[in-house]
């Protein structure tokens, strides 16, 4: 099967080998000084409240002393095999959003959750539902360390939820949602692989089987008013950074975005 027809079936694809050996060490190093930051500033939090990720790792905060990280950094994330994919995969308008590392709680003291990304919002469920079809906001899976780290259903970014998968999302009718649900898929990865996966399905993390997690996310996809409002101009490269990078167009595209009219489903 096609690369394309099984993203369009399933709502995932998985990529061998397509960051080598060098390009994952030099995006561990910058990953793991800005996590480390991170960690000094939150820690009292990633403790008390179980967190599993943090985002926003392309602000200017976590360079004050490290400038042409930066630079690398997009320039790492936008490498020719990943933005030819993805083009070829979605069509040229996919523009940058953001990026998230996902690792596991403290002391793994917290459980898995069922969950569609933007449920986190003030959109209700109904919203969601009608415009899942028009929605197009892909996380790109960049483990730093081999996990079998995310589980999903295949097919749910072309659905919505069964009576059971909404109860357990949404933990209705004394359901919680970290229950098991039928027909889900394991993933394994390693260091140097990629997963292509539509946030809007039905997924959750996997912690009880890393002792360690380092799992970049880049967060891409079509400009659609429901994501575009969390869109922030402070996590883009500078015109500066723009000129030197060599495949800006997914950062071209977010920064043109940010200066368009947000009032029609899709822009």
């Amino acid at each position: 099967m096609e690369p394309a027809d099984t993203y369009r079936q399933q709502g995932y694809l998985v990529v061998k080998s397509l960051f080598s050996t060098p390009e994952i060490a030099a995006l561990t190093n910058i990953v793991d000084r800005i996590h480390q930051q991170w960690l000094e500033e939150n820690h009292a939090s990633y403790v008390e409240q179980g967190l599993v990720n943090m985002h926003s790792l392309t602000n200017p905060r976590y360079f004050t002393h490290h400038a042409s990280d930066r630079l690398r950094f997009f320039r790492l994330l936008a490498s020719d095999r990943l933005t030819a994919l993805a083009t070829g995969l979605f069509g040229p308008r996919i523009y940058f959003h953001n990026t998230q590392l996902f690792f596991n709680p403290h002391q793994n003291r917290r459980l898995p959750y069922w969950h569609r990304d933007l449920q986190y919002s003030p959109l209700g469920d109904a919203e969601l539902q009608a415009e899942q079809l028009n929605l197009l906001s892909l996380h790109i899976r960049i483990p730093l360390l081999p996990e079998t780290g995310i589980e999903l259903i295949p097919g749910t970014h072309q659905r919505w939820d069964t009576t059971l998968e909404r109860d357990v999302r949404l933990e209705l009718n004394g359901h919680r949602n970290s229950e098991q649900l039928p027909d889900t898929l394991l993933i394994g990865l390693e260091a140097g692989d990629i997963l292509i996966f539509d946030a809007q399905m039905l997924h959750r993390g996997n912690y009880s089987l890393n002792s360690a997690r380092k799992a970049l996310d880049l967060c891409v996809g079509r400009p659609h008013r429901y994501a575009l409002q969390y869109l922030d101009a402070d996590n883009l490269p500078t015109s500066a950074e723009l000129e030197a990078i060599e495949n800006p167009q997914w950062y071209k595209l977010a920064r043109t975005m940010l200066l368009e009219p947000r009032d029609h489903p899709t822009i």
